[in-house]
């Protein structure tokens, strides 16, 4: 009688972490879970600093932010490589903190917003409680920084909520700030 072929032992499924946006690079603030397959003590779970920086065991600082998962991954585990032999490295998103949008003014909650998905004008003002009662609905402003260079968008909320000149209803991306004066 023939013999089933031994199981070969695979790498254990990462836990699971948050659905990432298209195009997401990690930042400070970032939840991440670095898990090395046989290697728990060097499996860490770390916040990228201010500095874009996390450490890690054996190889103390490294560079996470502007960088995908994967090249995360890669980086680590060419890094890991001088110590372990044939590293598998996972790279978890356990929290995005990074990605955030700003409102001002006139709202029942200022402050930053995270931004896990697409969100519009809108919606985050729908977040922060709705404007305020004598807000000027007609002047909301959105500002976005591009390649070091400040731009303005401007938000007519009482024309939006009339259906009208919806193109002005922009999906917002992480550092905007809205300004209802």
């Amino acid at each position: 009688m023939k013999q089933p072929p031994p199981a070969v032992a695979a790498a254990p499924a990462a836990p699971p972490g948050v659905s990432l946006p298209s195009g997401y690079v990690i930042g400070p603030e970032d939840q991440l879970s670095i898990v090395y397959w046989r290697e728990k003590d060097l499996s860490a779970d770390v916040v990228v600093r201010p500095d874009g920086l996390i450490s890690l065991p054996l190889l103390n600082d490294v560079s996470a932010s502007g960088l995908t998962p994967e090249q995360l991954r890669a980086a680590i585990t060419q890094g890991a490589s001088k110590f372990v032999e044939d590293p598998t490295v996972s790279v978890v998103v356990k929290a995005i903190n990074s990605r955030k949008v700003f409102i001002t003014g006139q709202v029942a909650k200022p402050g930053p917003f995270p931004l896990g998905g697409p969100t519009t004008v809108l919606q985050l003002i729908s977040l922060a409680g709705g404007v305020a009662e004598y807000a000027k609905k007609s002047e909301i402003v959105v500002i976005r920084n591009e390649n070091g260079k400040q731009t303005t968008f401007p938000f007519n909320y009482d024309q939006v909520i009339k259906r009208k000149n919806l193109t002005q209803n922009i999906e917002l991306k992480p550092g905007d700030t809205v300004i209802v004066p």
